[in-house]
């Protein structure tokens, strides 16, 4: 088999990292049939790709088998962002190479320096890449690595910006859907919606991206601060009333 290595990863912070390990163990829960899941955004530069791969390195330090599939044919960014680095440089097929029927499955699915983690690179951009998606060796591909992975994570372009995903999300069990905090619309949440839903592939969740975590920081110190406040408050009631009692006890006596 091939290989590739992964340069570079942007470290997490401690909140990014347990979000990423939360939805990981969600994303266990979604049944023994969903193994092909697609993950994609309303619109560019929402942080699906990120995703992607933070999903795919943290189900293999789990212990599970993943294969990632850029599918992103149009504008990917996977190969510059994380510095991928091919073994053999000469032939580096990916995606676009097989459904254009130059390279077979064999050429294009490569083993990562992730224990357990495989990747089909999306090997090179096409502008309009709609009919090779159209083709059925997309399913075929996915089929393929579902029976020798645990999980495939398929990065797939903004639903709300063209129509590749739509179509990349009938050949999986699944969706997870990436939104930007405050910047989409609800009417646009609407659309992406409808459109995947037509697909007869289940949406399994959204990720809210790009929080203000500092605001939401603060929610929490409230109601903690609150909380903490008024069980001191009972504590301290308690404790008079209990005083009292052996007071009066001690009067009696």
């Amino acid at each position: 088999m091939k290989s590739l290595s992964i340069g570079r990863f942007p470290p997490l912070s401690y909140a990014c990292g347990e979000a990423v390990n939360t939805l990981c163990t969600n994303l266990s829960f979604s049944g023994e049939n969903v193994k092909k899941i697609m993950i994609t955004s309303c619109h560019a530069s929402e942080g699906k790709s990120f995703l992607s791969m933070n999903i795919m390195r943290t189900m293999a330090k789990f212990g599970k088998t993943v294969a990632i599939v850029d599918a992103d044919l149009r504008r990917s960014m996977i190969a510059s962002k994380y510095s991928i680095q091919f073994a053999d440089k000469e032939h580096r097929w990916g995606l676009a190479h097989l459904l254009a029927g130059m390279a077979d499955m064999d050429d294009v699915i490569y083993s990562t320096d992730i224990d357990g983690a495989y990747m089909v690179p999306v090997g090179r951009e096409v502008s309009n890449p709609l009919p090779l998606l159209n083709s059925p060796r997309l399913g075929e591909l996915l089929d393929r690595l579902a029976q020798g992975v645990d999980y495939v994570f398929v990065d797939a372009p903004p639903v709300g910006t063209v129509i590749d995903a739509a179509e990349i999300a009938k050949s999986c069990d699944g969706t997870l859907l990436v939104v930007n905090y405050n910047t989409v619309r609800r009417q646009e949440l609407i659309d992406v919606k409808e459109q995947l839903e037509q697909t007869e592939c289940p949406i399994l969740g959204t990720v809210l991206n790009m929080v203000e975590y500092d605001s939401y920081l603060s929610r929490k110190y409230y109601y903690k601060s609150y909380y903490s406040k008024y069980d001191r408050y009972e504590k301290d009631t308690r404790k008079s009333k209990h005083s009292g009692q052996k007071e009066s006890k001690a009067k009696r006596t």
